[in-house]
């Protein structure tokens, strides 16, 4: 029996129905780790097609593709020495599998099917595939293997059914999607696997944005004491060669990486960046279009595209009207030298006068409101589309949760464009943001942005305004954003009633007009553009309510 073991882990981004160049990027790499002397490399859950792939695995050549796929990643690695475990897909008669297949000298040990197929949240499983059966030990090179897919391993019958078969160590890929506190579960749920079985497990992620998604790697390692022994890095591409030996207390990592831990705020501001860049780089723009308003929202978007894509890939428009204050004006040629991107200004005041004449028949005798502040955003949000569509640079929203909970925002206008880093963070986690990203000295390789204090101290501290009328300020509509932001974590992340909230101590009438908002902005967020979850309640993959319904006036009701 051997009694030494290299396995290398694979912490890999690869792109969703690339299958060539995911193929080409995983033989790749295991001739890479084959010739550093590994026995057995390990690759993310999916990596053939990527993660997830969703209605493309109900396409036959997709379908072939994928399952040939395997067949050349064999043969490529035929003579190499080194074993693979990948994840894909694969075909029976009518039924579709998430899979994972161990390949070694060219052929394939094992096929193994996916057994607890999550359907909650993000997650859809059950509508593209099929259950696999119960997972039993695999024999390999005289070592018996445990071999688990994600959400196998967080059903505890899975892993322990596995141990009791004679499983000496559990391996476990992985294609689990970033939120706050996601890690600290993860691990958990891995050390009570360990209480379990009293194996040594290792836990290899995905890393790598898909549209909303982010996959934040952090793989890791227990051995079978639950002493964690390895951590790989934080939404970073890492291809790592660990040793372990049989002993008599199972299986032991001798050799222990152990990448740094990183707080909420660090760790949010990470998934934002390497959210945008994926989607940028991957769908093929040349760099993205921000509407600069002089406010912290256009001010943290910015921040986190130069940080994602670099200053020369990012283009900042200032669109003021006779309502913008020369602060605002001051704060965001500031900010654009901070961060060194270009920064050029249309003033909207000859539109507005152009929609003034247009309208002045239709409209006489009634007097100006929400529609004239409306037209203004809807003129900035037909400027950036014609710079997008002219330099082919992609629009970025610059809205926040708070803002997208209510319908703080204007369709057509503001909401318009192709991505927004901001959707699941709200108003307050913004200013935090904000501020870490100024006190941030670090040397974190995933940004390309200068490590320094890049956002205007006054646009943390002045009261945030659409500027859209004279004297404005967002709470003339909202709620201070603490109270806001509060009563929003209540009604979405927590899902609270509002006789819940009322309990806890909130005004009654606030509550109320709050969740009115909510629900009457539903067909505004339908319309929204995709952007980074953060959160365990996203709008879009997560939270799916009606836009037709009659329950905000009924959970009124004693």
């Amino acid at each position: 029996m051997t009694q030494n073991l290299r396995i290398a882990l694979a912490q890999i981004n690869v792109t969703v129905g690339d299958i060539r160049g995911n193929v080409a990027r995983i033989i790749d790499v295991s001739l890479q780790m084959a010739a550093q002397g590994a026995d057995l490399v390990i690759f993310p859950e999916m990596a053939i097609t990527g993660y997830p792939p969703e209605d493309l695995v109900f396409k036959r050549i997709f379908q072939n593709r994928a399952m040939q796929a395997v067949e050349t990643i064999a043969a490529a690695t035929k003579d190499s020495g080194v074993a693979l475990l990948v994840g894909g897909l694969w075909k029976e008669g009518n039924a579709l599998y998430n899979a994972c297949f161990l390949l070694d000298g060219g052929v394939c040990l094992l096929r193994q099917y996916k057994r607890a197929l999550p359907n909650y949240g993000v997650f859809d499983e059950k509508r593209l595939f099929r259950k696999g059966n119960a997972p039993l030990p695999v024999l390999w090179r005289g070592i018996l293997l445990g071999i688990l897919i994600c959400e196998d391993v967080w059903d505890v019958r899975w892993p322990a059914g596995l141990a009791e078969h004679g499983a000496e160590l559990l391996l476990v890929m992985n294609a689990s999607p970033y939120e706050v506190g996601k890690a600290q579960r993860r691990q958990q749920k891995l050390a009570d696997v360990v209480q379990h079985t009293g194996k040594s497990v290792i836990y290899l992620n995905l890393v790598g944005g898909q549209d909303e998604l982010v996959f934040d790697g952090r793989s890791f390692a227990f051995d079978g004491q639950g002493r964690e022994v390895v951590r790989l890095p934080a939404f970073e591409e890492a291809l790592v060669l660990t040793q372990w030996q049989c002993t008599d207390q199972g299986w032991q990592c001798v050799e222990t990486p152990m990448s740094p831990i990183q707080n909420d705020l660090e760790t949010i501001y990470m998934a934002m960046v390497l959210g945008l860049r994926d989607y940028v780089n991957k769908n093929g723009f040349k760099g993205v279009v921000i509407g600069l308003s002089g406010g912290i929202d256009s001010g943290l978007t910015a921040a986190v595209a130069v940080d994602a894509l670099g200053a020369h890939r990012v283009h900042g428009i200032l669109m003021p009207s006779m309502y913008t204050s020369q602060e605002s004006i001051d704060d965001a040629q500031a900010l654009a030298d901070d961060l060194g991107i270009r920064l050029d200004t249309i003033s909207i005041v000859s539109g507005m006068q152009a929609f003034d004449g247009m309208l002045s028949g239709l409209f006489a005798g009634l007097v100006s409101d929400t529609t004239e502040e409306n037209i203004q955003a809807r003129i900035r949000g037909n400027l950036l589309m014609a710079v997008s569509n002219k330099l082919g640079f992609m629009v970025l929203t610059t809205g926040n949760k708070s803002e997208m909970s209510v319908g703080y925002a204007t369709l057509y206008g503001d909401m318009c464009g192709g991505y927004s880093v901001l959707k699941d963070v709200y108003k307050t986690t913004v200013y935090k943001l904000s501020r870490w990203r100024n006190e941030y000295r670090g040397g974190l390789a995933l940004l390309m942005g200068k490590p320094a204090s890049i956002i205007p101290e006054r646009m943390m501290t002045k009261a945030p305004s659409a500027e859209l009328k004279p004297n404005q300020t967002d709470q003339d509509t909202l709620p201070p954003y603490d109270v806001l932001d509060a009563i929003l974590r209540g009604l979405i992340e927590e899902k609270l009633s509002m006789i819940d909230l009322i309990e806890q101590g909130f005004d009654a009438e606030t509550v109320a007009r709050v969740a009115k908002m909510i629900y009457t902005a539903e067909y505004k967020r339908r319309q929204s553009p995709p952007g980074v979850k953060v959160s365990g309640m996203s709008f879009g993959r997560d939270r799916r309510y009606p836009i037709t319904n009659k329950w905000i006036w009924q959970s009124q009701e004693s």
